[in-house]
């Protein structure tokens, strides 16, 4: 059974403070909900999305091909995460470019009157302000308690979050393909990234929509380079290897056509492709700020690095999984957050899945993956009334 799924939005008159310092008022945030919650309303599984995905988790929309939702592999009926017996919420970060209030909206703040559009000008948001503007949503909702909040790469930094920021609110959380904090390695590819956006000449400090220009050429790069690292080295290997396009030259199919300004080989062209698709559909200025939210996020900051003593306020029971061909978020980041809990005697079950796949891997329809996920949820909908 497909599910067909409906777009919401709860709009925010009161003022969210940011961790900036900044707030936001007159907000909304765009999300989409599959199953039913229960009477007392203890089965709601909360989804946290990573860097281009949205509130769009799972089902397809009435009418549309090809609309699958990101994660649609792992919920629905009788899927790992089974919505015939969980509420499953999906949600849109603020800034994003997905509906929920981002760059792309009027700025309530802005000259009365003038419908000037945020641009450069919305705050900068982190981790923790999206998931306090997460929990105002569940008020909204009326759900006080999630029997889950699930979420991959930087969807896991958020689950991750939530134990700390709203421990009494989550019994469980899932934590997959994350990390405590990135690497410096991790920082610089987010530059690079930023760089290729911020030095593209359409870019206009930010302030593009005005002049009705889109930097594309520095979203086609950023998206290159993200996806580079989303993909291991033996998936790119068998996949492309180092096969050219089918290209002509001098009546030979797939000679070189020796130019430094043509994709020859398929790698380069998937590459092309990939970049010139994102840029069609994202936005700059929320590139720019999801990444720099990744970047920020480190719980153990505030205890001298210590990870153990930041998670000391954690009571939910976690799942973390990782996979071994992951280096954007290696098995080993997932470790980290694992010994830190069990330092502080919490219940942990671990998953180190040996998949080819690289960061992707969270995505993808790996039979031992889904497997544990479903064991996991199987084990948590026991605890739910019907």
């Amino acid at each position: 059974m497909m599910i067909i799924a409906t777009p919401q939005s709860m709009h925010f008159a009161d003022r969210l403070p940011l961790q900036s310092g900044a707030s936001l008022r007159d907000y909304s945030l765009s999300f989409e909900t599959y199953g039913t919650l229960n009477a007392d309303k203890t089965n709601a599984v909360l989804i946290c999305h990573a860097l281009n995905a949205s509130h769009h988790v799972a089902g397809v929309y009435a009418g549309k091909e090809k609309s699958e939702g990101w994660w649609d592999n792992m919920i629905g009926p009788g899927k790992a995460v089974d919505t015939n017996l969980f509420f499953v919420i999906g949600v849109n970060n603020l800034g994003s470019c997905f509906g929920s209030t981002g760059p792309m909206h009027p700025n309530p703040d802005g000259p009365a009157g003038s419908g000037k559009l945020y641009g450069a000008d919305f705050p900068v948001v982190t981790v923790e302000d999206w998931v306090n503007a997460q929990a105002r949503l569940l008020d909204g909702l009326g759900i006080q308690t999630l029997a889950a909040v699930l979420g991959g790469s930087l969807g896991g930094m958020q689950a991750l979050s939530w134990t700390l920021q709203y421990p009494s609110r989550v019994r469980h959380a899932v934590v997959v393909a994350s990390a405590p904090n990135l690497t410096a390695e991790n920082i610089a590819f987010n530059e690079v990234a930023r760089r290729a956006i911020t030095t593209d000449p359409d870019f206009h400090g930010g302030h593009f929509y005005e002049r009705g220009v889109v930097p594309k050429r520095g979203l086609r790069i950023a998206r290159m380079i993200g996806h580079i690292t989303y993909l291991s080295d033996d998936v790119m290997n068998e996949k492309f290897g180092r096969r050219l396009r089918a290209v002509v030259k001098d009546g030979e199919l797939g000679s070189y056509l020796y130019s430094t300004l043509e994709a020859e080989f398929q790698i380069e062209s998937y590459l092309r492709y990939q970049g010139d698709k994102f840029a069609e559909y994202f936005d700059a200025n929320t590139y720019l700020l999801i990444t720099r939210a990744l970047d920020y996020f480190d719980p153990a900051r505030s205890y001298g690095g210590d990870l153990s003593q930041a998670l000391a306020r954690a009571t939910a029971k976690f799942l973390l999984v990782s996979f071994t061909t992951d280096w954007r978020f290696s098995p080993k980041r997932s470790r980290e957050i694992v010994k830190a809990l069990l330092v502080n005697r919490r219940d942990v079950s671990y998953a180190e899945i040996d998949a080819p796949h690289g960061h992707d891997a969270f995505l993808l329809d790996d039979a031992r993956y889904m497997s544990v996920m479903r064991s996991y949820f199987d084990s948590i909908s026991k605890e739910v009334k019907a």
